[in-house]
């Protein structure tokens, strides 16, 4: 019990505070449920009306077949530059292919460094004699040989003169009693031989007798001689021989010799 003229409680303030909250709580629900019957009152009206005038809605038809394609649209513009795209991881190596075609062939590249100075070698066979260095060598040719024996030569033979004097060149051959012509040119020959019978010398160019001397002995033992120009061509050869009279010697103090040179080269 509360007398008056005393403050109110709080619990009574919270109670009225309640009572007016319930009171406009039942007045607002009351206020939906009219409406809400009264929508419903409207729509059951509104489908009255309709099913009335068009009958009950059928059920939904089949699809219908997709139409065509429509016709390609106009080509869009290009689009902006995409972000670079991240390296993947490099894959397994593959198989060795076949050898391709040679390449045409590159430029010669620059020159070595000098190798390593190899081992000697043997010596080469002897070369041929060379021609005289100067000119004065060059054209020289002569000879003076000597026939030293009693025996008198064999007759039609070339006469062996067997010791030489002189040879330059070597172009007489004391074993075939020739000389042979190796500079062309003008060449001039002669002999001063021994004898103790009659003797005949004939000189000859090749195969071809281009002088005869002979001289009838008068002494116990004399000396002849004799002499000739001949121009010669290189290979050509001049020597001398004795027929049926042949009495040349050549001993100590009565010698016999042979002789020839250049006189003048073509």
């Amino acid at each position: 019990l509360f007398h008056c003229g005393e403050a109110h409680p709080p619990a009574l303030e919270q109670i009225s505070t309640d009572l007016l909250a319930a009171r406009f709580r039942i007045k607002m629900e009351k206020s939906f449920t009219t409406l809400l019957v009264l929508a419903l009152l409207f729509l059951n009206l509104v489908t009255w009306v309709k099913s009335s005038t068009y009958g009950v809605p059928g059920l939904p038809g089949m699809p219908g077949i997709s139409g065509r394609d429509g016709r390609d649209g106009q080509k869009g513009p290009k689009g902006e530059r995409g972000a670079p795209a991240i390296p993947g991881a490099s894959g397994v190596k593959g198989e060795k292919g076949e050898r391709g075609v040679p390449g045409p062939r590159g430029k010669n590249g620059p020159m070595g460094p000098p190798g390593i100075l190899g081992q000697k070698g043997t010596p080469g066979p002897k070369g041929e004699v060379g021609q005289p260095g100067s000119h004065k060598h060059q054209y020289q040719s002569g000879f003076t040989v000597a026939r030293l024996t009693a025996e008198y030569p064999v007759k039609n033979s070339p006469i062996i003169f067997t010791r030489e004097i002189t040879n330059i060149n070597k172009h007489y051959d004391k074993t075939t009693g020739r000389f042979t012509c190796h500079i062309p040119g003008l060449y001039y020959f002669t002999y001063h031989v021994s004898q103790t019978a009659n003797l005949c010398i004939d000189l000859h160019l090749d195969d071809d007798k281009k002088a005869s001397f002979c001289d009838h002995i008068s002494n116990k033992k004399q000396v002849t001689s004799g002499g000739v120009v001949l121009r010669m061509v290189a290979g050509q050869q001049v020597w001398l021989s004795v027929n049926e009279y042949n009495g040349m010697v050549g001993t100590e103090n009565a010698d016999s010799v042979f002789s020839g040179f250049l006189l003048f080269p073509d």
